[in-house]
This record gives C-alpha cells, structure tokens and sequence, in this order.
C-alpha cells in the first residue's frame, strides 16, 4: 500500500489556514503544518495554529520569515535566529519532536543550512523534515500541481508531499478532490514521515551533514 505524509507550509494565513483544516478535519486526515514565526504575531494566527493542534495536526518550525535559505546567509548568527526566534513563538504548540523545515525553494542540497544553523538543530535535538513530492501549488496555473501531484504520488511507495497554505485559498475545491482520489485509491495517509526524509531525528544527523549544511 502506497503512503502518503501531508505537509502545508508558510502558514498560518488567515482566510486560507481554516480552509484546509475544515477540508482535513471533513475526511479525518493528519497533516502537519510547518509555520512561519512571524506568522503567529498575529492573534488570529495563533488561533488557526491551536485549532490544528486541537484537531490532531503536527506543528513545526517553518523559519522566523520565510527569507532565503539558511545556507545562504552571510551572518552565522542570523541564519540560527531564523530557527529559534519562530520556535519561541510557537512555544507550546511545537510537536514533541521539535519538528524543523528549511526553506529550500523545492530543492535538497547544501543551500538548506549554514554550519551555525545545523550546529543549532543538533544541539537543540530538533527533528528535520525535507520532502520528496513538491508539484508547485504556487506556479501558474495553479492548477497544475494536481496531475503532477498524482503522479509522484503513483511513482514511489512514500510521499511527503508539500503544498502551502496560501496557494490553497482559491483551490480548497481542487485540495479536497485531491484527497478523495488519494481515499479512493487506498493510499494510507500518516502522521509520520519516511526516513528518507529525516536528516536530523532528535538531534542525530543521519545522512553526511556535507548534504544538508554549506561549508559543513
């Protein structure tokens, strides 16, 4: 049986975060949200971000703002101030296992962390989440990320998929018949994620940091 992990990323966005959950919470599916910290400023987004937890969802750490990938910051300290100043504010709603996703413009490689930043990860012993399935809600027509969705979803036995929560706001009828295909085809959609996704595991590289971190 083929798998699948939901993922939104860049929320929580009011008039679009409540959306997807509404559509999630209809078919009973967990997913996991990976927040921007300036996000969670705002007391509605909060709110959407204690409903997802309320309703079973996973919360994780999206960066501070969301800017270039950590990699690429000249500042060592900056690039860790991305990490632990959203997880200040996310506070309490974090999952237990300190989950983390860098931003990497859909791409793997050694722009997602500076040295600074993975040095932080590890002794902080977050959890990192990267993806193997990225079919571009945000690229025109937006529409399009539905096939290419269904088709990395039909070429490997585990999906993490991404899709983000402000590229849903016009979509949610798209989000739900993606969901009903994946009910019909008997994917098992899971609250965790595959090991081929998961570098860092409570603060335990699994892969050679060279992957990952710039200059590591």
């Amino acid at each position: 049986m083929s798998k699948l992990t939901l993922t939104f990323d860049n929320g929580p966005l009011p008039g679009a975060t409540e959306g997807i959950l509404d559509v999630l919470k209809e078919r009973r599916l967990p997913a996991t949200f990976f927040v921007v910290g300036k996000n969670l400023a705002d007391p509605q987004g909060r709110r959407l971000v204690e409903r997802a937890r309320e309703e079973g969802h996973r919360v994780g750490n999206h960066t501070m703002n969301h800017g270039k990938p950590l990699g690429e910051y000249n500042d060592a300290q900056e690039s860790v101030d991305e990490i632990a100043n959203a997880e200040a504010l996310i506070g309490d709603l974090a999952d237990p296992d300190r989950l983390f996703r860098p931003q990497g413009r859909g791409k793997i490689g050694p722009h997602l962390l500076s040295p600074a930043a993975l040095r932080h990860l590890v002794d902080n012993r977050y959890t990192m989440v990267t993806w193997n399935n990225v079919p571009g809600d945000w690229l025109e027509p937006q529409t399009a990320w539905f096939d290419k969705a269904l088709e990395t979803l039909a070429a490997q036995d585990w999906s993490v998929i991404v899709l983000h929560d402000h590229c849903q706001v016009k979509m949610m009828d798209l989000l739900g018949a993606f969901l009903d295909h994946v009910e019909k085809a008997d994917i098992e959609v899971r609250r965790d994620f595959p090991a081929s996704c998961l570098p860092i595991v409570r603060g335990e590289l699994t892969v050679d940091a060279s992957g990952i971190a710039t200059g590591a």
